[in-house]
Formats: structure tokens, C-alpha cells, sequence
């Protein structure tokens, strides 16, 4: 990122530049060439009339000189006229020359901006076909990084770098020629301070770019902890975790105010520098002038072009260590985002598909293996079927395995042995879109998206009429909250939309299931964030919902799925035990166990409340 000075903020070097600027080039930028082609004509032109100015001025300069010493000799005058015409043709060159500028400007930033424009979709439409063990190893930052930070440096840079290359190589080379057309002996001094610029550059960028690659590495720190500390902020007051929070920030904003600052501070080096280099060149250029206009082998307008060439000569130096790094870091956000699209996308085992028409939902589960982790696997026999239209209640304790398996019949992740089938096809014949349209999931996390509530609601089915919507909010018990809202279903929800409780936006998550209509229905502690009340009026409008569809349903509270078809009872990964509420009571074993634990622990809440209120309200 270009600093104050037009020093350039890097972040670290590519691992394979020539790849990925090859990559670049043949993807994406080669679809622009015509584009391109203009940016180069356009570009070269603009500096060769820039680099003409000087020598016309000198001219100028000459003819003034020469007037002034021809009065002053009594023998003529200044030729004003020709001084003019001078100076409108020295006018026409920079204006045309802004013109050019102006064309390829423009030009090079339509290229820039259509190529993140289609990156940027090429990224989201990624998005979609990851799969979600993908999400398992990146954090959300990570992600958001390479679509909105990498996205910006690579169209940024890219839109600078091209024209400074260009016109870098340009100007060295045109203000060369032109100070070789008028003195060679000067040349020679303004060459020999080039290479000590060129080395000092060269150690100054070596020194900063670890300062620079620290900075960047801290930055994503503390974007990390501000993202996480905001995302969590209720639950940081609740527990009063402000000064922790404010110090864990404070040291991670330490590490990268140090390693900015010296980072910076570097790379502000090379404007100075440059200009001492600069100005040791130019001082002997004008010692050399005055000794070469002494023995009249130059004129003093020649001088005062050289002069500026000198001062000129130095900036494509400065310009080029500049694009160095800014390519760097180009190149390197363009690794990171073309690393994200080659990821390893969901894959279709059947291109045709086995069509979900005439399902009715019966399922089966045959010997079914699986871990996050190939090496850890965390369900190792799971062998049960599922006939249509049963209620399915899947319990036990926290990490038996229940969400995975449900995670499992929607391939979210594919088995690691055995087989999962849907009357009697393997699910893996089905396109993963297709068969999801037999789902209808209810989370225990609800999600809403910025729109209104008819929007929220038709999620899962946008062609559904009205009254559609409003019978499966009355299904849900939640058009009566609806209907208090300011505009009704016109209403505009989000997720961080205030004046929604918890249970209210679940209430709307089930609702879009119902509308959904779907074969087979998912529903992962769907109550849990819902009052006793309230939950009793859900219980019943689900118990309709599901009759008729296979349904699973995973609880903790186990008083939820009492009337269950059949309750599978999970534990480290493997079935325990199955069969119905009383039949498992009955056998004495696990869930019997599980099953009065939770009024155990019902029973102390109760005598807990009873004990604080007798001591704080006698």
C-alpha cells in the first residue's frame, strides 16, 4: 500500500512469482490485451513528450541568454517572438502529453477494476463449492481476508504497477538519450551515482521487508481479536472481561506498532536518500556545466535541461524499487486468492444424479465410519434403519456423535467407510443440491439475513405465494408476533436486529421449514433457545408438521421426544442403545440413566433458586 511519500507498505514475497504472475497473466489479464496494448502506446507516448519538455525549455532558455548578452553588446535584442513560439509549442507537448496520461489512466484502471470485479465473483461462486471441512481449518477472517484485503492490494497495485513499469523504463531510458545528445561527459557524472542509489535501495527494501512481513502477520492478529471480542461482546460484559480483552488487544497492538515502526520508518529511508544521491549528482553536473559553458562547449540552456534531467534521473530509480515491492506484494495476495480457488471443491461422484422424485424417506444407515480427521475417527460402527414417516430422536452426551450424523445424511462430509441410503440409493448418487431439497433443517443457532420477514421466511421456497407464508407463520405460532411488528411482514430483520428475542428468531427459522415443505426434517435442539410456553405451542405444530415425513431429532432435553417412533441413544461415536422411551427405561441401562440425571440436575437448579431467595428475599 502506497504511503504518504509513495513509499510502498509490502507484506511478504511470493513463493512462486514467475508462476503465479504467469497464472495472472494467462487467466485473467490476457482477455484485456487490446486494453493493455493502449495502456502501452499511450504510456510510452506520454513520457517521450514529458521527457522532450526540457530540451524545448533550454531552448528558450538559450534564446533569452543570447538576447540578453547581444543587448547588452549593443548588437540585438531578445527574439520574443520565437521565445513564444517556443514556449506555446513546449505548452501543446504537456498538454498532450497529460492527454496520454489521461487515456492510459483510465484505461489501466478499467482493466484493474473488471479483473477484481470478476475475481470477486470467481471467489464467492468458490465459496460455494468448498466443502465444509474446508471451514474446519480457515477462520472467517482468514476467508473474508483473501476476498476483500488481498482482492484490494492485488487490483491497487496492479493498477499503479503496469503504468510505473512502464514509464519507469521509458523515462531512464528517453532522459538518457537526451542527456547523451547533449553532453556525454555529464552523463558519465550522473551515471556513476546511480548504482550507489541502487545499492542503498536495494539494502534499505532487504532490511524492511521481515519488518513488513511481521506488520502484516500482527495486523491479522489484531483484526482477529477485534472481529472475535465484538462478534462476542455480551458474553465478554456478562463476564467482565473487558480488561482482559483490552489487554490481550494492547499487547498484540504493541507488536505491531514495533514492527510497523520500524517497518515505515525504513522504507521512509529511500526518499531522502534519493534525494541525497540526487543532489550529489547534481552538484557535479553543475560544476561540469560551468566548466564546459566557460570553454563554450554547451549553452546555458543545455545546462538548465541537463540540470532537470539529473534531477529527473533519480525518480524512475525510486520508482522502479517501489513497483518492485508493490508487485511483491501483488503477487503474493495473488498466490493467497488463487490458492483459495484451486481448493479441492465438493466433488459430484454422479454427474447425471439419481433424481429425489418418488422418495419417500426411508433411510438407512449401514455400518457407517467416519472422522474429521482420518486419523481420529469418531463414529465407528453406526448400523440403524429409518422407515418413512418415523420420528427418529438421536441423544446422549456432548460429543457422542449426534450433529455429525445428521451432518453425514445431508453430505455436509462424506462417510469414511459404509454407506448412508435414502430407499435404497447411495446418497453419494445424488447431487448434493438435489438431495438437500429433501431436507429441512431447524438449528440450533438461528441465522436471518438482512431483509424482511417475508423475505426470511420464503428462503427456502421463493415461488411460494402469500397466504403460504402466513399459514406457515400461523404453523410456527409466530404470526401474531409478525403482526406486532411496525410493517408486518414488510418488516426488515437481521441478524443483529434488536427487539428479536432468541425464540422469536427461531420461530422464524421454522417457519421457512415449514413453507419449505420438505420430505425429511432435520431439527437440532430446534427448542432450545424457546420458553417452556412457548415450546409446548412449537412441540405441537411440529408433531403436525411431522407426520407423514421421516424426522430426526436431536435433544438434550430428553422430555422432548418422548412420543418418539425410536430413540437411538449415542455414545462415543457408536449406537448404545435403541428402541422406545419406555422400552429403554425399561431395560435399566444408559438412557436410563441419562434420563434421570437430567432431573438430578433439574432438582438442584430448583433447590439453588429456592436457597438464593431465602437468603437475599427473606
Amino acid at each position: 500500500m502506497p504511503g504518504p511519500m509513495g513509499h510502498v507498505r509490502t507484506t511478504e514475497k511470493a513463493k512462486d512469482f514467475k508462476g503465479t504472475a504467469m497464472k495472472l497473466v494467462k487467466n485473467y489479464l490476457s482477455k484485456y490485451k487490446i486494453a493493455l496494448v493502449i495502456v502501452l502506446i499511450f504510456a510510452i507516448g506520454s513520457t517521450i513528450f514529458a521527457i522532450v519538455g526540457p530540451k524545448i525549455l533550454g531552448n528558450a532558455t538559450t534564446e533569452i541568454f543570447n538576447g540578453l548578452v547581444n543587448k547588452i553588446s549593443g548588437t540585438g535584442g531578445i527574439d520574443f517572438g520565437k521565445v513564444g513560439t517556443i514556449l506555446i509549442t513546449l505548452l501543446g507537448l504537456y498538454i498532450i502529453s497529460a492527454l496520454f496520461s489521461f487515456i492510459q489512466n483510465f484505461t489501466m484502471t478499467h482493466i484493474a477494476q473488471n479483473l477484481t470485479y470478476k475475481m470477486r465473483k470467481d471467489l464467492v461462486a468458490k465459496i460455494n463449492k468448498l466443502p465444509m471441512n474446508y471451514f474446519d481449518k480457515k477462520t472467517n477472517g482468514e476467508v473474508l481476508s483473501v476476498i476483500t484485503n488481498d482482492i484490494d492490494t492485488l487490483g491497487m497495485n496492479l493498477n499503479e504497477s503496469v503504468t510505473e513499469i512502464i514509464t519507469s523504463i521509458c523515462t531512464i531510458v528517453g532522459i538518457l538519450i537526451m542527456m547523451l545528445t547533449i553532453s556525454w561527459q555529464m552523463t558519465l557524472i550522473s551515471l556513476f551515482v546511480m548504482p550507489i542509489g541502487a545499492i542503498l535501495v536495494k539494502i534499505i527494501v532487504g532490511k524492511s521487508q521481515k519488518y513488513f512481513k511481521r506488520q502484516q502477520d500482527y495486523l491479522g492478529h489484531v483484526n482477529g481479536q477485534v472481529e472475535e471480542i465484538f462478534s462476542g461482546l455480551i458474553v465478554v460484559k456478562a463476564f467482565n472481561g473487558e480488561e482482559k480483552a483490552k489487554q490481550e488487544f494492547s499487547k498484540a497492538n504493541k507488536e505491531l506498532y514495533r514492527s510497523a515502526w520500524r517497518a515505515q520508518f525504513l522504507s521512509g529511508l529511500m526518499h531522502p536518500i534519493m534525494n541525497f544521491i540526487s543532489n550529489i549528482g547534481y552538484v557535479g553536473v553543475a560544476i561540469a556545466g560551468g566548466y564546459l559553458a566557460i570553454n563554450g562547449r554547451i549553452t546555458v540552456g543545455n545546462i538548465q535541461s541537463f540540470i532537470q534531467y539529473n534531477k529527473q534521473f533519480t525518480q524512475p530509480i525510486n520508482q522502479i524499487a517501489q513497483v518492485s515491492s508493490m508487485l511483491q506484494a501483488m503477487v503474493a495476495a495473488t498466490e493467497r486468492i488463487f490458492e483459495f480457488l484451486e481448493e479441492d471443491e465438493e466433488v459430484e461422484t454422479d454427474k447425471q444424479g439419481t433424481t429425489i422424485e418418488g422418495l419417500k424417506g426411508n433411510i438407512e444407515f449401514q455400518n457407517v465410519k467416519f472422522g474429521y480427521n482420518p486419523n481420529d475417527i469418531i463414529i465407528k460402527d453406526f448400523t440403524t434403519k429409518v422407515h418413512e414417516g418415523q420420528k427418529i430422536a438421536i441423544v446422549g452426551p456432548t460429543g457422542a456423535g449426534k450433529s455429525t450424523m445428521v451432518k453425514l445424511l445431508m453430505r455436509f462430509y462424506d462417510v469414511t467407510d459404509g454407506a448412508i441410503l435414502v430407499d435404497g440409493h447411495n446418497i453419494k448418487d445424488f447431487k448434493r443440491g438435489e438431495l438437500r431439497q429433501m431436507f429441512g433443517m431447524v438449528l440450533q443457532d438461528t441465522w436471518l439475513f438482512e431483509g424482511t420477514v417475508r423475505d426470511n421466511i420464503k428462503y427456502g421456497k421463493d415461488d411460494a405465494t402469500e397466504d403460504d407464508v402466513i399459514q406457515a407463520a400461523k404453523a410456527a405460532r409466530v404470526h401474531h408476533f409478525i403482526k406486532t411488528l411496525p410493517n408486518g411482514y414488510n418488516s426488515i430483520l437481521s441478524e443483529e436486529t434488536s427487539g428479536v428475542s432468541a425464540g422469536q428468531k427461531q420461530l422464524l427459522t421454522i417457519a421457512r421449514v415449514i413453507l419449505a415443505d420438505p420430505k425429511i426434517l432435520i431439527l437440532d435442539e430446534a427448542t432450545s433457545s424457546i420458553d417452556t410456553r412457548t415450546e409446548i405451542e412449537i412441540q405441537k405444530a411440529m408433531d403436525n408438521l411431522m407426520k407423514g415425513r421421516t424426522s430426526f431429532i436431536i435433544a438434550h432435553r430428553l422430555s422432548t421426544i418422548k412420543n418418539a417412533d425410536l430413540i437411538l441413544v449415542m455414545d462415543h461415536g457408536d449406537i448404545v442403545e435403541q428402541g422406545t422411551h419406555e422400552e429403554l427405561l425399561a431395560k435399566g441401562g444408559f438412557y436410563e440413566k441419562l434420563y434421570n440425571s437430567q432431573f438430578d440436575t433439574e432438582e438442584r437448579i430448583k433447590k439453588s433458586r429456592e436457597l438464593h431467595e431465602a437468603i437475599f428475599y427473606p
